[in-house]
C-alpha cells in the first residue's frame, strides 16, 4: 500500500477494520478454504472476500457470522467478541466530529494512531504532536494556518489533546520518539510556552510507555537525512507496520517489507546515535533551566 492523500479503506474506524480483516483471511487460510467458497457462503463474490480482508468495507453482521460458521468457529463467547470487534469497525471514530477541520488524508493516520501497539517516530522540526501542550500545539498550528479562524484553530488544538489520551488509556501503546536537539531550542510561541514544554516532556519520561531520545547537535550528519517519519505496529502480527511520511499538504503510507526494513534500519541508526532514554532525562532539565 503506498497511499498519497488519500485511504483505501473508506469512512469508519479504519484501523480496526484491518484488524478485523487479517483476522478473517488467517481464519480462511486455516481452514484451506479459497475465498471463492467464502464469498458463495456470504452471497457475494471472491472480490468481496477480498475487500472485507484489505478491510475496504464495512462488516454486515449476517455475512461476518455465516464466515465464522464456515471457518469452524462456534465457540459462543470468541463469536460474541468477534462480532463486537466486527461492530466496531464499521462504526464512525471519535475523531469523526472533527470532520470540518481534520482532511482525509490525516483522518486515517488518527485512526491507525488509536490502534497502534508502538509507535515510533523522529522529529526534526516540532516536538511531536502526542507530546504537545495546548499553547504550543495552537503555536504550531497557526504558524500553518495564519488566517483561520480562533474558533477553527480551538478544534484543531482539541483534536491534538483528544489523540493524547492515548498515552494513559489501558493497554496503552508503546510511544518512542526521537527528536532533533534543533526542535527542543527553537522557541516555537515564546520562551514560557517553550518553558511549559519542556517541563511537559519532562514530565512524560515518567510514563511508563514513554520512551523519550534526543538526537545532539555533536552527531552532524545522520541516518533520517530525508525528514521526519513515524512508524506504527499493531497487535495483530497479520497487519503490517505502517510508515507514515506527512507533507504539507497530503501524506504518504508505506507498508511494502522494503520500505519498512528500511525506516526500521533508519530509526535504529537514530537511537543509537541519540542520547539514552537516561541521559535524554537529566538533559532535559538542563534545557529547561537555560530556556
Amino acid at each position: 500500500m503506498t497511499e498519497r492523500g488519500e485511504s483505501p479503506l473508506g469512512p469508519g474506524s479504519r484501523a480496526l477494520r484491518l484488524v478485523v480483516g487479517a483476522q478473517l483471511r488467517r481464519l480462511r487460510e486455516a481452514g484451506g478454504i479459497s475465498r471463492q467458497r467464502a464469498g458463495y457462503v456470504i452471497r457475494g463474490s471472491e472480490a468481496k472476500i477480498s475487500r472485507l480482508e484489505l478491510g475496504r468495507v464495512g462488516y454486515k453482521q449476517r455475512d461476518v457470522a455465516d464466515l465464522l460458521t464456515l471457518y469452524g468457529v462456534h465457540d459462543p463467547r470468541e463469536r460474541e467478541e468477534f462480532l463486537n470487534l466486527a461492530q466496531q469497525a464499521s462504526l464512525p471514530g471519535w475523531w469523526q466530529k472533527y470532520g470540518d477541520v481534520l482532511p482525509s488524508w490525516f483522518e486515517m493516520y488518527v485512526g491507525l494512531e488509536q490502534a497502534a501497539d508502538v509507535i515510533r517516530g523522529y522529529q526534526v522540526q516540532f516536538v511531536p504532536g502526542l507530546l504537545q501542550t495546548a499553547d504550543y500545539a495552537r503555536a504550531v498550528i497557526l504558524l500553518g494556518h495564519p488566517s483561520t479562524r480562533a474558533r477553527d484553530i480551538d478544534h484543531r488544538v482539541s483534536l491534538r489533546l483528544a489523540r493524547q489520551e492515548l498515552l494513559t488509556r489501558p493497554h496503552a501503546p508503546r510511544v518512542w520518539m526521537i527528536m532533533d536537539e534543533a526542535l527542543l531550542r527553537r522557541p516555537i510561541g515564546g520562551g514560557d510556552v517553550m518553558r511549559a514544554q519542556l517541563q511537559h516532556l519532562i514530565n512524560l519520561t515518567e510514563l511508563p510507555n514513554v520512551t523519550l531520545q534526543i538526537l545532539p547537535f555533536q552527531v552532524g550528519g545522520h541516518a533520517a537525512a530525508g525528514g521526519p517519519f513515524n512508524i506504527l505496529r499493531f497487535r495483530d502480527p497479520d497487519v503490517n507496520d505502517i510508515v507514515y511520511l506527512e507533507q504539507l499538504t497530503s501524506a504518504i503510507y508505506l507498508d511494502k517489507p522494503a520500505d519498512l526494513d528500511s525506516y526500521l534500519m533508519v530509526v535504529d541508526r537514530l537511537s543509537t546515535a541519540s542520547m539514552s532514554p537516561v541521559e535524554t532525562r537529566k538533559f532535559l532539565p538542563t534545557l529547561l533551566k537555560n530556556t
